[in-house]
């Protein structure tokens, strides 16, 4: 991997984009990387993971405009899909990813973050899509997830606009879930954004490790399938996966800890069983 790393931290996986020269900018080789890191991980062992970018200055800046701007209307299509075809893995991979954004979330960038289930950022994250003012549309599912994350009226503004948006607007509008800034240690020392931020990942993605992974994967599955229909084939959907989660190892140890109102006890959580 030249542009991708890869950390094992607990049951928490740390996905990084490399690329700090170019803003960590997706060209194809990065997204060929990023498809061969997501299917590489263990999940037996891993039950989430953050996605973020290398450097102080960007989380992705954008897909690649010097690869970009040659291509005919195959190439651009094909390049298209396969950018697509990465985020939609990503957005149906079976355990939950957190995007943890600093600094530049623009073009492809914002659509990787709108792929991930929850997006974190710094105080100096700035959110975009740019691309009209490139002459192309968004392409990497920019059109589809902002309104649905966002709300039609509010996608188009920003789309037909080119507009960028700071952390403060991302979160006031339902882009991201929380933004972070520097703060002081208990040493008096300084603790950048970017360190809140990644910091603030990891401890989410270590509390949703805590939980029975079989119930988190069944409800991710539940969200994203239940969003693409309507509610009477939605509740079908969530049944069928409640019912999924029972005579499972994780649903007799929660529910007999509870029923033992041991208060000290954790949750026993075992390593997905696959079936």
């Amino acid at each position: 991997m030249e542009f991708i790393t890869y950390e094992q931290e607990g049951f928490v996986g740390v996905i990084t984009i490399n690329r700090p020269k170019a803003l960590n900018a997706l060209n194809s080789q990065v997204l060929e990387e990023l498809e061969t890191t997501f299917k590489a991980v263990d999940l037996d062992t891993t039950r989430a993971l953050v996605l973020t970018g290398a450097g102080e200055k960007s989380f992705v800046a954008g897909a690649d405009i010097g690869e970009m701007s040659t291509l005919t209307k195959a190439e651009g299509e094909a390049f298209g899909k396969k950018g697509n075809d990465v985020f939609r893995m990503i957005e149906t991979f079976p355990i939950p990813v957190i995007a943890a954004i600093n600094g530049f979330a623009l073009g492809g960038g914002c659509e990787i973050s709108m792929s991930c289930d929850i997006r974190l950022c710094s105080d100096n994250a700035v959110f975009g899509q740019p691309e009209v003012g490139l002459g192309i549309t968004p392409g990497f599912g920019g059109t589809q997830r902002l309104a649905r994350l966002v709300g039609e009226g509010m996608a188009k503004q920003m789309i037909y606009t080119a507009r960028n948006i700071k952390a403060d607007e991302a979160y006031r509008i339902g882009l991201v879930n929380a933004v972070y800034s520097a703060s002081t240690d208990e040493a008096g020392n300084e603790v950048s954004a970017q360190a809140n931020l990644l910091a603030a990942a990891k401890k989410m993605a270590a509390g949703i490790a805590m939980n029975a992974p079989i119930a988190v994967r069944n409800c991710k599955k539940a969200i994203n399938e239940g969003m693409q229909v309507d509610m009477d084939k939605a509740i079908v959907i969530e049944e069928k996966l409640f019912g999924d989660c029972f005579e499972t190892a994780d649903q007799q140890a929660g529910m007999g800890n509870f029923l033992e109102k041991d208060k000290e006890k954790k949750l026993k959580v075992v390593p997905f069983q696959n079936k």
